[in-house]
């Protein structure tokens, strides 16, 4: 079967999460800025628009090369084997980026790259002098930097936190994949309690669900290149099949979540229902301040405000010191709160165990670690 190179992307700070789970499905990788790069067959592209629960998107890199004039991107673009991937019916618009190059201007250089592959195409397929693009979509990117130019094909569509299950979403919503991240970077399992103080539309504690019950991220979406007609539709449904053998929907799971806006509890109920784990997660209404429980060894997972709005600094800050107080009494509990504020560690009243930087979309942001007492060793 044919091998590609893939491109897994990923949010800034959040590569040797996805390099992780490209690595547990089990292909090698190399991670770079803002992305993991892997060989692997249709199969593989099709199992990691499935299974990866915090890479942004899948692609498939059809050449790399260096390019300082516009001849240049031209010629070697064309060179490249575009009719392996593109039917004669394709739509292929190109999108660009270009960081510290010479080839700065991208518009240009998009320009350059659809009309290299139209060239291409045209000696290819003899008989056509005009493609209609009324066929399977193929969103191809040239992205240079430093005069180093690679193209792509994305395989996945709609972006990967697209997992279908969110019917409703407050003002300034996480997404899927960083939720995911940020269960993943904690020490939890599906035997744990795990609560989310600040749910809002239930992301974090539907995600948590996901991975605790081992259900496929993109099992019930779809993905640009199953319209393909190279790629065989068969593969799409052994990958479906796998996922199904592989969800462990008898898991029993303790994950609740709370906000202090009721009509965010009704969405997250709303959307955990709709991901088909309404009966798994516990939302209730309830001030950060308020949480206590008898449970020991969870894990606490939280993205609350981060007073970044005029006039909300003060509450936040003060929101933040009830936390402190709160958690305080968990000392069993492991505890991971996401926040752009920079006193945060002074106000919680607790130096974090670890740190780690993290974008929160395009807000710069540190994930605060308190690692809770261990476990007594079983027997």
């Amino acid at each position: 079967m044919k091998s590609f190179d893939i491109i897994a992307t990923s949010a800034m700070g959040l590569e040797s999460v996805v390099a992780k789970e490209v690595r547990n499905l089990g292909y090698e990788c190399t991670v770079d800025n803002g992305k993991v790069i892997y060989k692997g067959d249709a199969t593989a592209i099709a199992r990691s628009n499935l299974w990866l629960r915090s890479a942004d998107r899948v692609k498939i890199k059809v050449g790399e090369f260096k390019a300082t004039t516009f001849d240049e991107l031209f010629e070697k673009t064309k060179a490249l084997n575009w009719e392996d991937y593109l039917s004669v019916d394709a739509e292929f618009p190109v999108s660009g980026k270009s960081v510290k190059s010479t080839l700065y201007s991208v518009p240009d250089c998009q320009a350059i790259v659809k009309k290299a592959i139209v060239d291409r195409l045209k000696h290819k397929y003899k008989q056509v002098s005009w493609f209609t693009e009324s066929g399977p979509l193929f969103k191809i990117e040239v992205a240079i930097l430093k005069d180093i130019v690679t193209l792509t094909i994305d395989t996945s569509g709609a972006g990967l936190h697209k997992r279908g299950y969110r019917s409703g979403q407050g003002e300034a919503p996480l997404k899927e994949t960083m939720a995911a991240a940020l269960i993943l970077l904690t020490n939890w399992h599906a035997d744990k309690p795990f609560i989310d103080p600040f749910c809002g539309s239930g992301t974090i504690p539907i995600e948590a669900a996901l991975i605790g019950q081992n259900i496929a991220p993109g099992f019930n979406r779809e993905f640009v290149s199953e319209s393909w007609g190279w790629f065989d539709a068969k593969i799409w449904d052994d990958v479906r099949t796998e996922a199904e053998d592989l969800a462990k929907y008898d898991q029993p799971l303790d994950i609740s979540g709370s906000d202090i806006d009721h009509r965010m509890v009704e969405i997250a109920k709303a959307n955990s229902v709709e991901a088909g784990l309404g009966d798994l997660i516990d939302f209730k209404q309830m001030q950060v301040r308020d949480i206590s429980t008898k449970k020991e060894y969870g894990v606490i997972v939280g993205n609350p405000p981060y007073g970044e709005r005029i006039g909300e600094k003060k509450a936040v800050e003060k929101m933040y010191q009830e936390m402190g107080q709160a958690f305080a009494k968990l000392d069993t509990w492991s505890i991971y709160i996401i926040t752009s504020h920079p006193d945060f560690e002074r106000l919680y009243g607790k130096p974090a165990t670890k740190k780690r930087k993290l974008f929160n979309g395009f807000i710069r942001t540190d994930y605060y670690q308190y690692w809770g007492k261990r476990p007594p060793r079983k027997g």
